[in-house]
């Protein structure tokens, strides 16, 4: 398994989690890979960080203004040269053999769109449980509901081809998604290599209306749906959120608690 993995990730003022990020992908037991920073003109210390770093898998980028991850993802994807595509945001971690794993249930299964599941760390606190999601994911299902984070995705781009999403300010990832599942459907791999840590500030914050909101301007804007459509899909997904809060878990037993990253 000599692949390249191309690893997406845009930042935005996550000079305080970026290294952590970027450790977990050094620390990774797969060892062919790039990594693609775009910055979307961070105010803080990312770019002195990310400096700091010595390794020519790493390549930085910087946005000419301040645009949105969108715009940030569309341009690592255009740089990516691996043959397989992985995302990782500033601010979260995988575990060591993530990519190894992911890869190689990629290959022995003839899969070209996967996922895993995750554990979230919400301000400084684990999560009791596992997100999981359906064995396998079709254009309908993903219609339903986005069940996966984009940390746990990985894909083939010589079957899914170049990504390029219109400029959402949210759900951008999303938006990949149904490029992808065009291609073909997405597998899960159910195991938790990939770990969200999410806080006040995060990109996912904000009141459930706003969200719900910003899911009706996915359909409209971002697979150009007309209104009503937009809007059925809108409640569809809403629905099916509460299905998923309660039907995708994995309660973890009390050793399994304290098997987290350090």
């Amino acid at each position: 398994m000599d692949d390249l993995i191309s690893i997406i990730m845009p930042s935005y003022n996550t000079g305080k989690y970026i290294a952590d990020s970027i450790k977990s992908i050094l620390g990774q037991t797969y060892g062919n890979w790039e990594l693609i920073i775009v910055d979307d003109c961070s105010t803080d210390d990312t770019d002195a960080i990310v400096a700091g770093f010595r390794d020519a898998r790493i390549r930085y980028y910087k946005n000419e203004k301040n645009s949105g991850a969108a715009v940030s993802r569309n341009r690592a994807l255009r740089e990516a040269k691996g043959r397989y595509i992985a995302f990782l945001d500033s601010d979260d971690i995988w575990r060591a053999d993530k990519l190894a794993l992911q890869l190689d249930f990629m290959k022995k299964n003839g899969y070209a769109f996967t996922y895993t599941d995750y554990r979230i760390q919400l301000n400084g606190t684990w999560l009791s449980y596992v997100n999981t999601g359906p064995d396998r994911v079709d254009k309908r299902k993903l219609y339903n509901y986005c069940y996966f984070s984009t940390i746990t995705v990985m894909y083939d781009a010589e079957v899914v081809g170049l990504i390029q999403i219109e400029n959402l300010r949210k759900h951008n990832d999303y938006a990949m998604w149904f490029q992808a599942v065009e291609k073909t459907d997405c597998h899960r791999l159910p195991e938790c290599l990939s770990y969200y840590i999410k806080h006040d500030g995060s990109v996912s914050s904000g009141s459930k209306f706003k969200l719900i909101r910003h899911h009706y301007i996915l359909f409209r804007k971002g697979l150009h749906k007309g209104p009503l459509l937009s809007a059925a899909l809108t409640v569809n997904n809403v629905i099916h959120g509460f299905i998923k809060k309660y039907k995708y878990k994995r309660y973890l037993e009390s050793e399994e608690k304290q098997d987290v990253p350090v």
